[in-house]
Parts: C-alpha cells; structure tokens; sequence
C-alpha cells in the first residue's frame, strides 16, 4: 500500500470533503477516512475528475498507513465525544511524532484534556478553528491553529497553501499555547451570534415599521455593503432575499419557521465571558433571543394580548440612513466586546494572544470578515497593549459620529415595540463603559445592608461595613 499522502482528513462530509479538495488543490497528496464508503468514492472521483492526488479510505488502519510518517492529520467532525471517539480509533495505528488536529467547533478545555492524553501517548494535538462554512472550506477558510509552535510548523505549509488571502496575506497565524484557537474561534462565534441578530433587528425595523417590500429590503443591504458595513454577514443576508420558494413561487424567506436554533458557541462565550468578569452585553442578547425565539405558541397567545400600534413620523430616506449608522455603531461594539474577552483571557490563560494577528486573519475567510477588521488591526498595531477599542482615538472619533443615530433607532424600537436587544444592550454597555461614575455605589450599600458584605469607600482604602438600621 502506498504511504505518500502528505496531509489526512477524517470526516468526508460537505465541510471535511471540500476542505481535503482544497488542500489537494494545492499541490499536496492527501487521503480521507469515513465510514461511509460513498463519501470516499465521492472523494475520489471528484478528485479524479479536477486532476487531484486525493483518496478515501474507509478503515483507519488503511488511512493512517497511507500517510507520510511523521503523520499530520486533520479532524472535522461534530464537537464532543466523536472527536475522543475517532482520537481513540486512529491511536493504535499511529507512531510517536504524529500530529492529530482537530478542526471542529471544541470546547477550550476539552481540547486542553485532549492535548494533554495525546502527549503523554507521545503524540502531537493542535485545536484549531476553521471559519467561512463548506464554501470557505473548499476555497479558502480562516484558520485558527492553537498547540505547540513546534506542531504547528508541521502543518504550517499547508494551511498558508489553502486559508484565504487578503493582500495576498494567509488568513492563518499561530494562535497560542493548548487551546488558544479553539478559544479565539469561540469567541469568533460569539462575534458572529451579536453581528447576525442585530441584522435580523435591523430587517424587523424596516420590515414592520417602515413597510418595506423584501426587494427594498434586499436593494438596500446590498447598498450597505458597498459601504462602511462591507463584511459577509451583510452579503449574503442581501442575498437570502432574491431566493424563491420552490413549493410557492413565493420569498423564501417569509416561510422560515421565527425560531433560531444555536449550537453552543455563543452560549459558551458569554458563560465563560462571566466566568472571566467581562462585560458581554451584545452577545449575551443575541443568545437571549434565540432562546425567546423557541417559545413560539407563547409569543403566539402574548401578541393577541398586548396589540401594538406603530407610528413613524420621520421620512424613510432619514431613517434609512440613521439605521445603517445605528448598525455601524453595533458592529463596532460586538468587535470591541469580543477583543476585549481575548484581552482578558490571554492573561487569565497564558494564551500570549497577539489581537493584531487575530483581527488581521479574520478580514478574510470566516464569517465575521468585515471591512471593518482592517480599522481593528491597525489599532491593535498601533497599541498592542489596547485594553478595549473604545480606548482608541480613531474607534471614538468613529463611534461619535453614529452614536446619535444609534439611540434614535433604539428609540424609535422601543415606541413601537420592536424587539431590538443587541441594539439596546450595544448601547448600555457603550453608556457603562463611559461613565466615570456608575451607580453601583448603591447596590453596594444595599448588599451591606441586607447581607452585611462590606464596601469600599472613595476617600480611604480599605473595606467597611454600617449598621445601617
């Protein structure tokens, strides 16, 4: 049997098939594991048909032992016990040296465990977050490899070779110690959950209260994203709307069933941002919503019960405008939420994160590309000690300018009932952040009050405690 694929791939699915079709693509030998042997002839005769050096093997002992030695293979299958499953299959059939990456969705501290195991077995382990779905895996994903540097350089060559380029730049660096990717790709989709519901608020506003058609709806998203709101999210939510109905003729998009199902990603991101003491307001609303979202026959009966009239008084050109300035805002403030996290977390974890080369891999890619991430790295350039991107000259001068309008659109929601959390939750954490003087001094003093838990004072160190009865 032949032992000369450079680079193995266990998953044949969409997203593992068009990944290990990329790789080939560039030059590399590979070879794929699935139990399905129908993913395997999938594999091989579309590898045959594009000229490709690609095979799938259906037994991990034929695929190992047609890999180069050292080995470098590459996980993508579902997070959670199939990734310990196939570790512990592939295992006896490896040699000391190889390199084992798993490229799903993990939880940080699994991969942490799993790194470990793979060591003390004499194995190398690399958690490494792959964005920018089948599509971007087939022409060009962002990567966000974690592990050992020594492990890295292992796979380096290839992941350059098929990540997405911007400038001609890969969309992959080196991450950090343990399980550094799989957390920057957490809090990436943490990003990701904040940057799609705001836009699903922004299309309920302009649906319900101003009264649009999809197509004025769709006309003006891809307007916007000929702007300051250039970024992927605004491309295809623009795009969701020319899809017509097979059964109906009808938009697509008015028969989806208003209830938005999550993964964990996001949910992960805010329990480990309180887990950290970081402030996640956005991202934290968006989950909110998509857990409201799944009480569907509740919000069903509460609308009967509580009508609401809606009343506009402005022009719609006017509000149009105030509405892309309002989501500029919230863009911001998701980005400067997450970076804030990785900030934290890279002290708390040793993780060491260069936030410059984050920004700068995600512009490319991942479903968070934005224009907007070449104004971050240049920041986080600038300052590489940058606690929060509302400390940066150039992000405030920016977020002055659309503030105004941020808080006109929240209004307008609030007077007619429209549901926009990560808008509102954008601007309360913008409003906390500034404030010199929060009025936390009272739950303090409540605290002490009812369960005598001590407080600071501003005039003189130390804590202190009142009777206060």
């Amino acid at each position: 049997m032949s032992t000369s694929a450079d680079f193995g791939l266990v998953g044949l699915g969409v997203m593992g098939r068009n990944f290990i079709l990329n790789v080939a693509s560039h030059g590399f030998s590979t070879s794929g594991l699935d139990r399905d042997m129908e993913k395997c002839n999938a594999l091989d005769k579309e590898a045959a048909a594009a000229g490709y050096k690609a095979k799938g093997y259906a037994t991990a002992k034929d695929f190992v032992n047609s890999l180069k030695a050292p080995r470098v293979i590459m996980m993508l299958v579902p997070a959670g016990a199939p990734v310990d499953a196939v570790i512990n299959d592939l295992m006896p059939h490896m040699s000391p040296g190889d390199l084992l990456i798993d490229g799903g969705n993990s939880f940080y501290t699994d991969t942490d465990r799993r790194e470990k195991f793979c060591q003390e077995k004499g194995f190398r382990f690399i958690g490494a977050g792959v964005s920018g779905g089948a599509k971007g895996a087939r022409l060009g994903p962002s990567i966000m490899p974690g592990g050992s540097p020594e492990a890295y350089a292992m796979v380096k060559p290839m992941f350059e070779a098929c990540a997405a380029k911007v400038n001609g730049e890969p969309c992959v660096t080196y991450i950090g110690p343990g399980s550094a990717g799989n957390y920057v790709k957490m809090v990436h989709n943490g990003i990701e959950y904040g940057l799609m519901q705001l836009l699903s608020e922004a299309y309920d506003i302009m649906k319900r209260l101003l009264g649009m058609s999809n197509e004025e709806i769709q006309s003006t998203f891809t307007q916007w994203n000929k702007g300051k709101l250039q970024s992927f999210l605004v491309e295809i939510t623009s795009q969701i709307f020319l899809k017509k109905d097979e059964l109906t003729g009808k938009d697509l998009v008015d028969f989806i069933q208003d209830k938005g199902k999550q993964k964990g990603t996001g949910k992960w991101t805010s329990q480990n941002a309180m887990d950290l003491g970081v402030p996640l307001l956005t991202v934290d609303a968006s989950v909110s919503m998509r857990v409201i979202s799944a009480y569907k026959d509740d919000r069903v009966q509460a609308e009967k019960l509580y009508p609401v009239t809606t009343k506009v008084q402005a022009e719609k050109a006017e509000l149009l405008r105030q509405l892309e300035d309002a989501l500029y805002f919230s863009f911001i403030i998701s980005y400067a939420q997450g970076m804030s996290m990785l900030a934290q977390a890279s002290v708390e974890y040793k993780y060491n994160l260069n936030l410059a080369e984050i920004a700068k891999i995600w512009r490319g890619g991942c479903i968070i590309r934005a224009v907007l991430l070449e104004d971050i790295t240049q920041a986080f350039k600038a300052n590489a000690g940058l606690k929060n991107l509302l400390l940066d000259a150039n992000f405030a001068q920016k977020i002055n300018g659309v503030q105004a309008a941020a808080r006109s659109i929240a209004a307008l929601s609030i007077q007619n009932g429209i549901p926009a959390a990560c808008l509102q939750a954008s601007i309360s954490y913008f409003d906390a952040m500034r404030t010199g003087r929060l009025a936390l001094n009272l739950v303090q003093a409540q605290r002490d009050f009812f369960g005598s838990h001590t407080y600071e004072r501003i005039d003189k160190e130390g804590t202190f405690h009142t009777e206060w009865e």
